[in-house]
């Protein structure tokens, strides 16, 4: 069986960035896949579930009321691994196209006050495990470590 192209990346060089994961063509058009990876893999601790959860919960709600990208976003979602999170687009983008928004949904996530959208019993299938004072310092470590001086590196994967 082959391998997908997301476990050929070396993941012992990898780090916290904003990478362009795939492009998919679906009819005419394109679906972007970004990767958005918080911590280094297998060097430095993952995401804990908790904090994961409320920024998935955060950013998602923010992506889906965004005047330009609300009828773009397709998906946002945590990996599996909880390095970081997938979000794709419909449309053609690299990594730079999207910064700004990435730089606006996590401090929006590091700024965030009261009840985190969906964390109810009635919304969401597992709403007591959140964290938002952790989640709110991971957005905000992602933003000031990696977003606001983000340099090419940090934007395509590594060879």
């Amino acid at each position: 069986m082959e391998k997908i192209a997301s476990f050929t990346i070396d993941h012992n060089k990898l780090l916290p960035g904003a990478y362009v994961s795939r492009k998919d063509h679906v009819g005419d058009h394109v679906v972007t896949t970004f990767d958005l990876r918080f911590t280094a893999p297998n060097r430095e601790p993952v995401i804990n579930t908790a904090e994961i959860h409320t920024i998935e919960h955060l950013a998602a709600t923010f992506l889906r009321n965004h005047k330009d990208f609300k009828d773009k976003t397709i998906y946002f979602g945590p990996m599996g691994c909880r390095t970081g999170f997938y979000l794709l687009l419909a449309g053609n983008y690299e990594s730079k196209d999207i910064v700004p928004l990435l730089k606006d949904m996590f401090q929006f996530c590091a700024d965030f006050e009261g009840e985190v959208p969906g964390a109810s019993a009635k919304d969401c299938g597992n709403y007591r495990d959140m964290n938002l004072p952790m989640a709110k310092y991971i957005a905000k470590k992602y933003v000031v470590e990696v977003l606001d001086n983000i340099t090419e590196e940090r934007l395509v994967y590594p060879q």
